[in-house]
Formats: C-alpha cells, sequence, structure tokens
C-alpha cells in the first residue's frame, strides 16, 4: 500500500450526496450516506449504487495469458468464453489464499479484479511468476472507475447506462458497449446477494454516468440510491459471501474457506499439491454460519465453545437488518460443524448461545 491515501474518481461526488468518509484498503471511501440499515434495505428492495473504484483492475495480455492465468488461479479457465467472468482465488503453494478474484475473458485479453488491499500483492505475484509465460501485466486501477449497481429493481432502473436493457446478459457475463463515445464493460454480477451490475469505465468518463444514475443533490433519484461500505458489508455476510481478511486469508485454503466450487484440483495451479493432500485426509476445520440468541454482535475473533472447549472462532458478525436476528460465521472444528449443531460464543466472558445453520443466511426470492 502507498503512504498516500488516495481518491475515487467520485470523491467529490460522495461529499457532495453526505457520504462519510472513511481511509479504506489505502483509499478515502464513503461508509454510508443516509445510514447502513437504511442503505441495506434499499439494496434489499430496491436498487443502490456502490463505488468499488478501490477494488483493483488488471490487464493481462499476450499469447499465453490464458495458460498463465489457469497456472495462476484456482479455477480452470482453459477454452474460456469470450465475455465470460469467472470466481476464482490466487495461492500460495502452501494453499494459502493471496486474494479471491474475478477473471473476465475478453477478446484479445484479460481482466483481473482483486481486493484493493491486495493490488500491489497481486500485481507483484503475477509479474514474478511471468518469466515462463509470453504475457504483460498492466495495472489499470487508476485509469477506471468502478460501479455497483445492485437491487431487485436494478435492470428495468439502470437503463441510464447507454439506454441499454441488460436482462437478457447472463450472471457472470459481461458485456462491452458505447457509451458518450468510450468503451465500458458491463457485467452481470455482485457482492450483495441481490441481481445487479458492475461497471468499469474510464476515471473520467464516471461523473458523466452518475447524473444518469443517482441524479443530482437538489434533485436526487428516489428510486436509485448511494450507499457505502457498511452496508456492503452486511449484504454481502447474509448472502454468505467470503471477505478477504474474515474469512479468507494466506492462512486458510481455498477449500476450508468453503470455496471448493471454484478449485478444480485436475489443473495444476499453484497450491494444488497441497490442497489435493488436505482434500484426502480432509478438513480439520470448516467456514460455518451460526445464528445467535438475542441482538448481540459476535466480533471478529470472538472464540466458538463446545462446552468448556474452543473449537473455533469467528470471521464476521452482524446484526442482519433483512432477519432480524445476529448472524455470523466463524471456522469451526469439523466434528462440530452439522447444521443444528448447538454450540457457544464468548464475547467479553459472556457465553452467547448459538446453532450452526446452512449459508448463505439469505436467499433472494425468486421471480414469480
Amino acid at each position: 500500500m502507498t503512504d498516500t491515501v488516495m481518491k475515487s474518481p467520485l470523491y467529490d461526488t460522495h461529499i457532495e450526496f453526505g457520504g462519510r468518509m472513511v481511509e479504506f484498503a489505502g483509499w478515502w471511501m464513503p461508509v454510508s450516506f443516509a445510514g447502513i440499515t437504511e442503505e441495506h434495505v434499499h439494496t434489499r428492495t430496491a436498487c443502490s449504487v456502490f463505488d468499488v473504484s478501490h477494488m483493483g483492475r488488471i490487464k493481462v495480455a499476450g499469447a499465453k495469458a490464458e495458460p498463465f492465468l489457469n497456472y495462476i488461479c484456482t479455477r480452470n479457465l482453459l477454452d474460456a468464453e469470450v465475455g465470460r467472468s469467472y470466481y476464482s482465488h490466487v495461492c500460495r503453494e502452501d494453499g494459502g489464499v493471496l486474494d479471491d478474484v474475478i477473471v473476465s475473458r475478453y477478446e484479445n485479453d484479460w481482466g483481473v479484479v482483486c481486493n484493493g488491499a491486495n493490488r500491489e500483492k497481486i500485481v507483484g505475484w503475477l509479474n514474478a511468476h511471468s518469466g515462463d509465460f509470453s504475457v504483460t501485466i498492466h495495472d489499470e486501477t487508476v485509469a477506471t472507475a468502478m460501479l455497483a449497481i445492485q437491487g431487485p429493481k436494478t435492470l428495468e432502473l439502470a437503463k441510464g447506462i447507454a439506454g441499454r436493457d441488460f436482462s437478457t446478459l447472463k450472471r457472470y457475463h459481461f458485456s462491452t458497449i458505447e457509451f458518450l463515445g468510450m468503451r465500458i464493460s458491463v457485467f452481470r454480477a455482485g457482492y450483495t446477494g441481490e441481481d445487479g451490475v458492475e461497471v468499469v469505465l474510464p476515471a473520467g468518463a464516471v461523473k458523466m454516468l452518475i447524473p444518469n444514475l443517482l441524479g443530482t443533490k437538489d434533485k436526487p433519484n428516489q428510486e436509485i440510491k448511494p450507499a457505502g461500505l457498511g452496508a456492503r458489508d452486511t449484504l454481502r455476510l447474509e448472502a454468505g459471501m467470503p471477505l478477504y481478511g474474515h474469512e479468507l486469508s494466506e492462512e486458510v485454503d481455498s477449500l476450508t474457506g468453503g470455496q471448493g466450487w471454484c478449485v478444480d484440483l485436475s489443473q495444476d495451479f499453484i497450491g494444488a499439491n497441497a490442497m489435493r493432500k488436505l482434500k484426502e485426509h480432509g478438513l480439520p476445520r470448516k467456514l460455518v454460519g451460526l445464528e445467535l440468541d438475542g441482538k448481540r454482535i459476535a466480533r471478529q475473533n470472538s472464540k466458538v465453545c463446545a462446552g468448556d472447549r474452543d473449537v473455533g472462532a469467528v470471521t464476521s458478525g452482524t446484526l442482519s437488518p433483512t432477519l432480524g436476528k445476529s448472524i455470523a460465521m466463524a471456522y469451526v472444528q469439523s466434528e462440530h460443524t452439522d447444521e443444528g449443531t448447538e454450540l457457544e460464543i464468548d464475547l467479553k466472558g459472556k457465553r452467547l448461545a448459538a446453532k450452526v445453520v446452512k449459508l448463505p443466511f439469505y436467499r433472494r426470492p425468486k421471480k414469480s
């Protein structure tokens, strides 16, 4: 991370709309506007715009870009279709997760979106392992901006993006379109558990797009509203989505992290051998969902107990605005991870009853 705190291309817009700014992953970002709960509920019921420009955006190009990324990533990317995006992990040799990323196949190159706090680490990792491959690696983060437009009404309300209808765009697919003479990428994806799109565009163009979505400070859009990092976190936790630095880290492998679906052990990626051995011997601990009695919130690293034994630790917790319950995710010894298992969480010396529940905590309603 650099010593200077960076500003998103929308920094002034956040201030204009009343954003409460905090330093996050080396950037000034809005944690909230109207309030975390209000923004959370609005995202679940209508449509919110999140600035996620702090996330790293890296271009990988060259004749061997595909086998290179297939070696770097846990996902099988060979013969990937143009217009597809893939959730994957980048791991160390011992299986520890360096980051979780979204890898996208363009016609002539690839895009990698990584977590903001890990951008320099991932750029360095890609460069360090590119020697046997004919690839170029370019960090496009500062030159671009990224928005996440999320909520059940997104596709009907977000036609302000070049007046286009994205309802036929499949999840984890993307389309590259023209907007004011510039090319932008629109992805059917998100990190909230709701339907929506994510948009990557030149940094200089994003302020021209915002009035089409949010309106202005004097005449704000009442259906599409800005939301900050706080609601983004409570939304992803309800949806059972991992957050790097909480559920994922270099001390956790992809299988233990509950993300085995994005791991193809038939491929020889970095970390594959370690995870093959782990799968063969069985996971000593697993990531589970917990539902707590009462309204107290379980904080990260709170101990999970079975009787007088410590059997795990909380990774994330919140009071779910949607469910009205205290929920958490935790790593727990495998013999205590069956659904319905009764456990306790130690909150500053006081034990609170909890039970193991199926993840995710929330699934969006199916459209009739």
